[in-house]
């Protein structure tokens, strides 16, 4: 007789959570080799690891198996990506005694990047806490700007490899990457509030059609 509990719902060892804790297990190694001057291949493991953001939601997709632990460990892995990836870029002693110019990342872009997040973390935590809703899920926005702050982490790395790029491009990322943030933070607000509504009506049709 087959194990009920053996499902890809509860499977851990799938090919995209394999991934994904590939993709944290990078993150230090992205730090270190920021820190140590190394922007070249700081440049190659945030790519690959980026990249591995996608591949590993669409191959659960794509092999069915998806599973509760890759729905909670993705966001993680990307929060955890994003946030050292801004931190880092943000101390001027990375680039240098003399930074060049439009580096280290200006502050208030990782302030915006981990505000957001920090928003997000608040809302949901209060409201859970609060009323029990887990019907939480990530934004269009949301996604879009986790796709902006990627990209835009690769650009501001190929500056760093390429310095007569930076003034060319670098001050619109920043803006792009801030103006996302900030719009889907707002967003997600909205979001749960218009959940949150649409969950409370359907406990109340289901209560009144209990006989």
């Amino acid at each position: 007789m087959s194990d009920p509990t053996n499902t890809n719902s509860t499977r851990i060892l799938t090919v995209a959570n394999v991934l994904t804790f590939l993709r944290m297990a990078l993150i230090p190694i992205f730090a270190m080799l920021m820190i140590y001057g190394h922007e070249g291949w700081a440049l190659i493991v945030f790519a690959g690891a980026g990249l591995s953001d996608g591949i590993d939601g669409f191959l659960a997709r794509t092999l069915k198996q998806e599973s509760e632990l890759g729905t909670i460990i993705d966001p993680i892995a990307d929060k955890l990506l994003m946030t050292t990836a801004f931190i880092i870029l943000s101390i001027p002693a990375v680039f240098g005694a003399h930074p060049p110019r439009h580096l280290p990342v200006e502050p208030y872009v990782t302030i915006t990047v981990i505000g957001r997040d920090i928003l997000i973390i608040a809302v949901a935590g209060t409201i859970s806490l609060m009323t029990g809703f887990r019907g939480f899920r990530p934004s269009w926005l949301g996604k879009a700007s986790t796709f902006v702050q990627v990209f835009g982490v690769i650009a501001i790395l190929i500056a760093a490899v390429y310095p007569q790029l930076r003034g060319f491009y670098l001050p619109t990322v920043y803006i792009t990457i801030t103006f996302f943030a900030v719009v889907s933070g707002i967003h997600y607000v909205f979001q749960v509030a218009s959940l949150m509504k649409a969950d409370a009506n359907r406990r109340e049709s289901a209560a009144n059609d209990d006989p």
